[in-house]
């Protein structure tokens, strides 16, 4: 792809996102919502592989039916109030259509089978775009949204985090593992949104760290499924030795950065009176630890075949930026100790 219709691309996708941030009525917002959508797709199919084309048919279908549902929503809502604003959405049935529509385009389940399936079809540059940049206008959207629609936040948020750890026990695809990763961390996102916005941006910002590593880790090996883990120790020793680290981060185990927001928003559960609510919540978290466990094992306790036909590939120089990974993964690792910290600066 040109340099140029690069950059123009990813102007066109920050632009989007800045649009919906920055509005207040509901036409721009979806304005900025659809110029979103139509800057990833040219990124998605850029390969002409039959699979990124079909992932990206997919990702067109799904957005385009949550963006016609938002505006049918948004007009409802502007029919049985005579509000266009944001945050005077007051009626029931629209406050549920506009939750779905959003829940739709960021992969929240039950509406989340388009997600692996497009990560699946993309390289792990577009995936890594998809899985944060494009999560962040329709969080903001709900995040105006969220004293309204408890009951159904909660459901929403307590099914992804049960589909995501459910999902991603059986794939050996890693872009479908991340895919099912994605949906579990936007589930523990959505239960606590209306409880505290800002533990909501603080779990956000964690779990775009965690995945930016992961997912150039991955990149950075060339790795596309688990059995391919195994000859990782070969080409980058120092990579595969601090991959565990993150993947075990990512599941949320202490001492690791990724502990902080699920205790965190534990707490505030324990705090709403929700018990059950966040017992489900931690027990769905071990689903999701196990095929991080799965992967850490792949990656550290398997030994690539040596015989004529699979040999150990060389150790090369990589081309790839490692600055970027090298920032992440001391983010996704160290930050525990800071927690308190972190917590007092986004409740500021």
């Amino acid at each position: 792809m040109s340099p140029f219709i690069l950059a123009t691309l990813l102007f066109a996708l920050g632009l989007g996102t800045t649009v919906t941030f920055a509005s207040s009525h509901w036409l721009l917002a979806w304005m900025g919502l659809e110029i979103n959508t139509l800057a990833i797709l040219p990124l998605m199919a850029q390969h002409h592989h039959p699979r990124a084309v079909e992932a990206t048919t997919k990702y067109f279908i799904a957005q385009a039916t949550a963006a016609a549902m938002l505006l049918f929503a948004s007009a409802t809502n502007a029919w049985l109030t005579g509000q266009w604003d944001i945050q005077l959405v007051a009626h029931p049935l629209p406050v549920t259509l506009i939750t779905l529509a959003l829940a739709l385009k960021i992969g929240l389940a039950p509406m989340h089978s388009w997600l692996p399936e497009v990560l699946q079809g993309v390289d792990f540059t577009t995936g890594l775009i998809l899985s944060t940049w494009q999560k962040l206008a329709p969080f903001a959207l709900l995040l105006q949204l969220q004293p309204t629609n408890s009951a159904l936040l909660l459901a929403l948020g307590i099914a992804s985090t049960l589909i995501g750890g459910w999902g991603g026990l059986n794939q050996t695809q890693l872009r479908k593992i991340l895919a099912y990763s994605s949906i579990a961390h936007l589930g523990w996102m959505t239960l606590v949104l209306q409880f505290s916005p800002s533990l909501g941006a603080l779990t956000l910002i964690v779990y775009f760290t965690m995945t930016f590593s992961a997912f150039l880790m991955f990149k950075l090996n060339n790795s596309t499924n688990v059995n391919s883990l195994a000859m990782s120790w070969a080409k980058a020793p120092v990579t595969t030795t601090l991959a565990p680290l993150v993947l075990l981060s990512l599941g949320g185990l202490p001492p690791l950065t990724g502990f902080m927001s699920k205790w965190l928003i534990l707490q505030e559960l324990t705090k709403q009176e929700l018990m059950p609510l966040a017992t489900l919540a931690a027990l769905s978290a071990l689903l999701s630890l196990y095929f991080y466990l799965r992967l850490a094992y792949a990656l550290t306790l398997t030994i690539s075949p040596n015989t004529l036909i699979g040999t150990t590939p060389w150790r090369h120089s990589t081309s790839h930026l490692t600055l970027p990974l090298s920032i992440s993964t001391v983010a996704t690792i160290f930050l525990l100790p800071i927690a308190p910290a972190i917590v007092m600066l986004f409740s500021l």
